[in-house]
């Protein structure tokens, strides 16, 4: 009996030993910046990364983890061949990427106080890396000083056409959101007609024509049926550094008679929300896109900091939806013609311009055979690239290919103006 005592109080002593994190999830996508892989991960885990060469591989190791049951490898994208998993004997859960070629990378572990948190990669090209290092090294304007052709030299003005495009000028990219999805059907119309399918159809239509058009980008946030969680969607959006999140719906009611197209930006009340849990969680936030940190600002700094850039942020939203708005109505009803407010989650980016389009009501029989119809698809998408187009035509973002080119118009604009100014008066 005395023995049995020992031994239980020798075992009440010993530390309790940790459950193994549990590798839970993984998605790859890929950006206009590179190539991501989010991992979900189940408990306390510590990893390292590293890569090999002939042939190029980018290695994970997950220190004391396991891959959960049912864990599905996602398909091969962008700058990864494949992915692969296994554990060691070490006791290590060990990613393998099968890479197209040598990449950067660097990891960020999400929420890692969490229960559940995500670690995140991203990938890019290693000489793409160390152009936009060397780049950002150049001073401004010195590119064209060495181009002069001596000490004094006159230049005379270029025409704007035979002007170049900075080099470090980028993509625009548009975030697609393709409603519902696995799992998740939507709404379902009279003669079977799955939200999920429409809107998939959409977005790939739409993502289809945004890659055609020069200096713009596609990212869906699905690109099958499978579902994705409502925050993932946003997440997504903002792991991509978009400009522009669009998801796109088929909205439903009782009343089969109601028809038409409404367009949505997020409410006031739904900003307020999202600002407070922000607020709340800013020590685990990332950074904004603009490239400002809430995590080591005080309340008030960081309160008027977020503040600002969901300001801006919806002012964009409600200006960018307004011209989608207007160019659906070319393609059939407008259920509401004027922009509508709402909470939805998805648009709650606080840095990412963000609007949810009910492209018909899949409840209403004759809007039910039009959504089927790819053409009538295509029609939908074609008209939200037009609205897309005009708001960034008029609303660059600084950086992007579409700011090069409006300042090279207007630069254009004056140099015309000079020149014409220069005639008339030698024409006195």
């Amino acid at each position: 009996m005395r023995r049995l005592a020992c031994c239980l109080l020798a075992l009440i002593a010993l530390p309790a030993l940790a459950a193994p994190a549990r590798l839970e999830q993984m998605r790859l996508w890929t950006s206009a910046d590179g190539t991501h892989l989010a991992l979900e991960i189940a408990g306390d885990v510590r990893h390292s990364l590293f890569t090999l060469e002939h042939p190029d591989r980018l290695v994970l190791d997950l220190k004391g983890a396991m891959r959960a049951a049912g864990l599905a490898l996602p398909g091969g994208q962008g700058l990864v061949k494949r992915v692969r998993v296994a554990p060691r004997a070490s006791g290590e859960l060990r990613i393998v990427l099968d890479l197209e070629r040598r990449v950067q990378a660097r990891s960020v572990l999400a929420d890692p106080g969490a229960a559940t948190h995500r670690l995140l990669l991203e990938l890019v090209p290693l000489e793409a890396g160390a152009a936009r290092v060397a780049s950002s090294a150049l001073p401004r304007g010195h590119a064209a000083a060495a181009a002069g052709s001596g000490p004094g030299a006159a230049q005379p003005p270029q025409p704007v056409a035979a002007r170049a495009l900075p080099a470090a000028a980028r993509d625009l990219v548009v975030a697609i959101d393709a409603g519902h999805g696995g799992e998740d059907p939507g709404a379902i119309g009279r003669d079977g007609t799955r939200e999920k399918d429409v809107t998939l159809a959409i977005a790939r239509s739409l993502a289809q024509r945004i890659n055609s058009e020069p200096g713009m980008r596609a990212v869906l946030t699905r690109s099958g049926d499978y579902f994705v969680k409502l925050r993932d969607r946003m997440e997504r959006a903002r792991a991509a550094r978009a400009d522009l999140f669009i998801s796109v719906h088929a909205d439903a009611v009782r009343d089969r008679s109601v028809a038409g197209s409404s367009v949505y930006v997020l409410s006031a009340r739904g900003a307020s929300n999202e600002a407070a849990k922000w607020l709340a969680d800013r020590e685990n936030a990332a950074d904004l896109i603009g490239g400002v940190s809430l995590d080591d600002k005080d309340h008030v700094v960081a309160s008027v900091l977020l503040d600002l850039s969901q300001s801006a942020a919806m002012s964009a939203s409600a200006v960018a939806a307004a011209k989608v708005l207007n160019a659906l109505n070319d393609v059939g009803e407008v259920r509401r013609a004027e922009v509508q407010h709402a909470g939805f989650v998805v648009l709650k980016s606080p840095d990412v311009p963000s609007m949810l389009i009910e492209s018909a009501y899949i409840t209403n029989p004759g809007e039910e055979q039009r959504l089927r119809d790819p053409r009538h698809q295509a029609r939908i998408a074609a008209a939200i690239l037009a609205g897309v187009r005009g708001y960034f035509r008029e609303n660059p973002p600084p950086g992007s290919r579409a700011a090069a080119q409006l300042a090279a118009r207007a630069d254009g604009a004056r140099v015309a103006s000079v020149e014409d100014g220069a005639d008339r008066t030698l024409q006195r």
